[in-house]
């Protein structure tokens, strides 16, 4: 039996991101944030000051959508940008005092996301969904480095 591409892995993929980017934006807009401003808080939290010119790779975002986020974080407090040690010309985003205590005050809308859409769910399972999607990503990332196939 052909499963439709409407009932696919991939659509079901695609579903499961909507759902749950859904949800992080509900969990987050008590709090005035987007998931993507949360997750350079997130990087910021956890990996310390970090490079601008690294987010657009860690979080798949264009650099014009990191300047508006970027921007907000920095209007609202929570993030510094000065320039690189290094190199001048780059920027290096920083948590502030207001940003770390908002970040302890957050909930972790992932950990959520997970204990609600996989409640019930054995280990066993858990492991396999990500082994798949996993290697899926691996496979298409690496089919889109090699270029167009002829």
């Amino acid at each position: 039996m052909k499963i439709s591409n409407h009932a696919s892995a991939g659509a079901w993929a695609k579903r499961y991101h909507l759902a749950a980017r859904a949800m992080i934006e509900r969990i987050l807009k008590p709090y005035d944030l987007g998931s993507t401003q949360w997750y350079v808080l997130f990087q910021l939290a956890h990996h310390g000051p970090t490079p601008q010119r690294d987010f657009p790779a860690l979080l798949q975002v264009e650099k014009p959508t990191l300047s508006e986020v970027v921007r907000a974080l920095v209007r609202k407090g929570f993030i510094d940008q000065a320039p690189d040690p290094d190199d001048q010309r780059q920027r290096v985003l920083t948590l502030t005092a207001a940003g770390r205590a908002l970040w302890d005050e957050l909930p972790d809308p992932i950990a959520q996301i997970l204990e609600i859409a996989f409640v019930g769910v054995d280990d066993a399972t858990l492991e396999t969904v990500t082994r798949v999607l996993r290697t899926a990503t691996e496979r298409l990332h690496n089919h889109i480095e090699e270029g167009p196939s002829k």
